[in-house]
């Protein structure tokens, strides 16, 4: 359990770190992830406007 606290705790210190040392490369990965969900969500959505 130990483990997994202390993973947690530093994927939020990195995510913070890289934030402030570098907020454009921040941006630019936080728009691709939300790129790539919109993205899944539309292909879901093609798939089940296909199925009737």
């Amino acid at each position: 359990m130990q483990v997994k606290t202390i993973l947690k705790y530093s994927a939020i210190g990195f995510a913070a770190f890289f934030l402030f040392k570098r907020p454009d490369d921040a941006a630019g990965a936080v728009k691709g992830a939300l790129d790539s969900v919109f993205d899944a969500a539309d292909s879901l959505a093609q798939f089940v406007s296909h199925l009737s």
